[in-house]
């Protein structure tokens, strides 16, 4: 929500806003009641090369779950670069929250951290199903020091390798913020 105060000589608006509004970034006090804040997150996740691996078309309210088999023929970018961002076209209007989203299976989860990612990208709400009340991917990721963005929009993005950038603002005390996400080629 956007508010606006006229002052002599400018014009002042303040924004009222979920943390999870829009592209963001999980912090673990978002699913752990000790974990750390968004303000005390390291940022070098947030920024480096990354994998952008398509799966539109392939994830369907029956077949909700991405597993190794379906990110394997990327398995040399993900190494080397280390963070992976998930296409799935499965998310495409924003304006209505989704009653189903594909997310990673468990063994998927263990596999990325044994391939040693830092950063997970999705271009849908959530690492977990939504009516999930236990956040377990979200634990499984943090427990793997994989840092979690969602809401991603790749809509107009190729598979393959780029630059990514995409800080979190540096909120005191939120369990999430949202950011810029930004991709290039060299």
């Amino acid at each position: 929500m956007v508010s606006q105060r006229n002052l002599p000589g400018k014009c002042r608006r303040e924004t009222t806003m979920s943390g999870h509004a829009g592209t963001h970034a999980d912090a673990p006090l978002h699913f752990k009641g000790k974990g750390a804040a968004i303000d005390a997150v390291g940022l070098e996740h947030y920024i480096g090369p990354a994998v952008v691996i398509s799966l539109a078309g392939k994830c369907s309210r029956n077949h909700p779950l991405i597993s190794i088999a379906e990110l394997e023929s990327a398995r040399s970018q993900i190494v080397e670069t280390r963070r992976i961002l998930i296409k799935t076209n499965s998310f495409p209007d924003s304006t209505r929250f989704p009653d189903w989203i594909p997310v990673l299976e468990p063994e998927t989860i263990a596999w990325l951290r044994e391939l040693r990612v830092v950063l997970l990208g999705v271009d849908v709400p959530s690492v977990d199903p939504i009516e999930a009340k236990i956040l377990v991917n979200h634990h499984a990721l943090a427990a793997a020091n994989i840092a979690i963005v969602e809401s991603l929009d790749l809509s107009k993005i190729k598979a393959g390798v780029y630059q990514f950038a995409g800080l979190p603002l540096k909120i005191v005390g939120a369990d999430a913020a949202p950011l810029r996400a930004l991709l290039w080629r060299d």
